[in-house]
């Protein structure tokens, strides 16, 4: 074992058999304990982690600043009422429910087709549905406005793809606004891969303005449009709105979802689409 490898965060001295992970998956291995649980406290986190409690106070003090968690005595919880303009940053958003996302990636690469025109939406779903394409190697016209999706899908012979333009948000790899939505609103592509950040009934929301703009460019440029989102996305709204489910054709999530929340999404027209997924026991160490 090398240095590196027998120390912490900050250099401290990691116990005897503790192999330390990405700090954006202990923050994720956290977060998704405390939507189980509701509060922790840092022992708790520690020994289920297999991470020091300093460690652990370091990642809850990260998680308290971007606003998903409050400090108790000893511990964290939830925030009691949800932020409607929260987002993680982009590396603890991609090991959020990657066994969930990558499920519904494998489900919806596996269904497009040859030659088809497909309309990436920025989101690490939709980037794990661009991963699975890249594997396959199918030959499609993509258009997207996410650079670390376009970067995925350029090492790919088989896919045309075009890249419309636009300003990069701060701390993303999203291209929003002009000439991208202008660029969007001349095309007719045969299916756009959507994120949303929440489904509340029947309404989809997101955090910023100029998020929600490009995906309803997306929307109104598509034949067919799939919304591909994990089952803790079915919760109260983010701050502005996307469209409403009248104007999707398809919502492909995982078994996890909520019963009450399937059973609403049944009522509505819309093809739902519920994908298996093979759970491994969260990190134990």
């Amino acid at each position: 074992m090398n240095s590196r490898e027998s120390q912490g965060d900050n250099g401290e001295e990691a116990p005897r058999g503790r192999v330390e992970m990405i700090p954006a998956k202990r923050r994720a291995l956290i977060l998704e304990r405390l939507r189980r649980e509701g509060a922790a406290g840092i022992q708790e986190l520690a020994d289920a982690i297999n991470a020091s409690p300093s460690t652990i106070r370091r990642d809850l003090e990260h998680l308290v600043k971007q606003g998903a968690l409050e400090r108790t005595h000893g511990g964290a919880l939830l925030q009691s009422t949800a932020r409607a303009t929260f987002e993680p940053d982009i590396a603890l958003a991609a090991q959020l429910r990657r066994e969930e996302k990558n499920a519904i990636a494998a489900a919806v690469a596996e269904a497009l087709r040859p030659g088809q025109s497909v309309i990436f939406d920025a989101g690490t779903t939709v980037l794990a549905v661009a991963r699975a394409v890249a594997n396959r190697r199918l030959p499609l016209t993509a258009v997207t406005n996410s650079l670390a999706i376009a970067q995925v899908l350029a090492d790919v012979p088989e896919v045309h793809l075009i890249v419309p333009g636009g300003t990069v948000r701060p701390g993303s790899t999203t291209l929003v606004g002009r000439p991208g939505e202008d660029f969007l609103r001349s095309l007719h592509a045969d299916i756009a891969l959507i994120g949303t950040h929440a489904i509340t009934g029947r309404t989809l929301t997101e955090t910023s303005l100029d998020v929600a703009a490009m995906k309803q460019a997306m929307i109104a440029a598509a034949r067919h449009v799939m919304v591909l989102v994990d089952s803790s996305k079915f919760t109260a709204p983010s701050f502005c709105t996307i469209c409403d489910v009248a104007d999707i054709q398809e919502i492909v999530t995982d078994d996890g979802i909520d019963p009450l929340a399937l059973e609403e999404l049944r009522r509505l027209k819309v093809v739902l689409r519920v994908v298996p997924v093979l759970r491994q026991d969260r990190h134990r160490g």
